[in-house]
């Protein structure tokens, strides 16, 4: 992924990405281009994947197996395989598509991340969200009393090792005023966007929890403060509002129907060529996908970027985390850009990519074994 100058310059708000992809003590969770055919495939048109309404926004249906829409788009199945290699991929049509706002026709119940236990016992959706919920809580109070961490535990805030409990943002933290996350229960892995408090101001925040035998054996946190984001010289200054307000057109967390799922291999895959290639590794954003930088809006997930055909080539973008959320479609992707400590989030279902999120905080490391 040679970064290429594609004017920098035109994508200075677009830098870490060019794709890119409620406030309550005890829960603070707030309510609310390129194309294949299917799957996740690394060239070819768009066609079979899921595509805009004329309202933007899916309907419900009453059964995973026949997503509706309100326009006359379909999507692709999820059976889809990723095929890097020809540039092309196979799978069943699953009926209509969810609209280009990112947000899937639902199956009528599960949405917050589904309520279902998909993981063995020690991992299960419902020990992830909880232990997640503690976190949240806990950074609040200031305190990891409580907190089922490991003896071997590593911490780091924007590439630095710090103190769990003692250090960073766990000495500032305010009110978490908003969170959204994927949860892995293949690797047993969290990996949350939040808007936390710190004085007067809301600050973009990334945290990826690792966890071995239910005990938190990783924590990773990029808080952005102001100054924290330049490209080029220029300061960026992070709108948190637009990160709260993505959910109301995107639905992050909310299930995808079972025949629009990828699968963790397909997204994983993706997700590495978009790393190792970038910016020419982009493949299959909607037409209607937006991506947000610490809530800045550089513009769409294609802009300034191509979607090479076949195995990626390369390894521009170092990674040290990649992992995926099946049931809801967020993929989550952590490593070093340009002096930023960066995690990406992606929302993807039904072989296409609907939303990009960054957050980026300076750093000269992650503090990680990025590869």
């Amino acid at each position: 992924m040679k970064i290429v100058r594609l004017s920098y310059r035109s994508l200075q708000m677009g830098c870490a990405t060019v794709l890119a992809l409620a406030a309550c003590s005890s829960d603070p969770k707030a309510s609310g281009g390129n194309g294949g055919s299917s799957g996740f495939s690394s060239g070819g048109s768009a066609a079979g994947a899921p595509t805009s309404s004329s309202a933007g926004n899916p309907s419900s249906v009453g059964s995973a197996g026949s997503p509706t829409s309100a326009g006359s788009s379909n999507a692709a199945g999820s059976s889809g395989a990723l095929n890097s290699s020809s540039g092309a991929s196979s799978g069943s049509s699953a009926g209509g598509a969810g609209g280009g706002s990112g947000a899937p026709a639902t199956t009528g119940g599960a949405a917050s991340g589904g309520s279902s236990s998909t993981g063995s016992g020690a991992c299960s959706r419902e020990f992830l969200k909880s232990t997640l919920a503690a976190y949240f809580t806990a950074l609040s109070a200031h305190s990891a009393a409580g907190l089922p961490l490991a003896d071997t535990l590593k911490v780091t805030e924007n590439g630095k090792a710090i103190m769990v409990g003692q250090d960073g943002l766990w000495k500032t933290a305010g009110m978490v005023k908003y969170y959204k996350s994927a949860l892995d229960t293949d690797g047993c892995n969290t990996a949350s966007e939040a808007v936390v408090s710190e004085g007067s101001a809301d600050l973009p925040v990334a945290l990826r929890l690792k966890f071995v035998g239910q005990k938190i054996t990783e924590i990773e946190t990029i808080a952005v403060r102001a100054g924290d984001y330049q490209v080029s010289g220029s300061n960026f200054p992070s709108k948190p509002d637009a990160i709260i307000m993505s959910d109301t057109t995107v639905m992050w967390e909310a299930a995808v129907p079972e025949a629009m799922r990828n699968t963790p291999k397909e997204m994983n895959a993706w997700m590495s060529k978009y790393f190792k290639a970038f910016p020419a590794g982009v493949c299959n954003p909607d037409t209607n996908c937006k991506r947000l930088e610490n809530g800045n809006s550089p513009g769409g997930c294609g802009l300034g970027a191509s979607c090479q055909a076949g195995d990626p080539t390369g390894n521009v973008i170092k990674s040290h985390a990649i992992f995926s959320d099946v049931e809801t479609g967020i993929g989550v992707g952590f490593d070093l850009f340009m002096g930023n400590t960066d995690m990406h989030m992606f929302k993807m279902y039904g072989g296409k990519v609907y939303a990009v999120h960054a957050v980026l905080g300076a750093a000269t490391s992650t503090g990680w074994d990025d590869k």
